[in-house]
């Protein structure tokens, strides 16, 4: 929590005391089985409490780890969680373009993208399209074969991210840091990555057709096979 909530944050004291009062309406795990727990924390989640969520998410993230037969749902809910509360309206985004994404949302993330990959079952596929992820912290994220359509991730920190597949068609990844990111056959199509850090990613066999490339930092980066048809490298 200390490298995900932000420093010198006047709410800190407030939330916190809001956890620990949570605390005592969500899950003791020694005391109940995991399904129970799992149900618990399922409709606990669904509240709308910011400080009831950054209880319960971590204890998610221990039952996924605990329990493999549970771990997709969990994921499957988390991604579904952050969709329903960070949804990319576009009218009037540009109003606010620097905004972060809430405490809970970052938390939420970080469980997904680091969640053990070799639980996922084969032909599923993790779905945070059309969400508001701005500003995020998804350094080293696993987020293979992920649909993030529509998605902005504008000056989101990707960096030595796992991209490989994902599809990143018509998101905005203005300003986004994607130095060392694995985009091995990611679908980029009409994507905006103007200012984007693409230094040293690997891009090979992406598609970048039609997408935005104005600024793009792409010293060292692997473009073998990339199909860079109308991509947009100059205003």
């Amino acid at each position: 929590m200390k490298t995900i909530l932000p420093k010198k944050n006047s709410l800190l004291s407030k939330i916190f005391l809001k956890i620990v009062a949570a605390q005592d309406k969500v899950i003791n795990p020694q005391h109940r089985s995991s399904k129970q727990r799992l149900k618990i924390a399922l409709e606990q989640l669904g509240n709308n409490s910011i400080e009831t969520s950054l209880v319960v998410i971590p204890d998610l993230q221990q039952i996924a780890q605990d329990y493999p037969q549970y771990h997709w749902v969990i994921m499957d809910t988390l991604t579904t969680f952050v969709r329903v509360n960070s949804p990319y309206v576009l009218q009037g985004i540009m109003s606010n373009p620097s905004a972060k994404v809430r405490t809970d949302i970052q938390v939420a993330l970080t469980v997904i993208a680091s969640r053990d990959v070799k639980k996922d079952p084969k032909d599923e596929q993790l779905n945070l399209s059309h969400t508001d992820m701005r500003g995020a912290n998804l350094n080293g994220a696993n987020l293979e074969q992920t649909n993030l359509y529509l998605s902005n991730l504008s000056e989101v920190n990707l960096s030595g991210a796992n991209l490989k597949g994902a599809i990143l068609s018509a998101a905005n990844l203005e300003g986004a840091n994607l130095s060392g990111a694995n985009l091995e056959g990611a679908i980029l199509s009409a994507a905006n990555l103007e200012g984007a850090d693409l230094s040293r990613a690997n891009l090979n066999r992406a598609n970048l057709y039609l997408a935005r490339l104005h600024r793009a930092n792409l010293d060292d980066a692997i473009l073998d096979g990339a199909n860079l048809r109308e991509a947009k490298f100059s205003n």
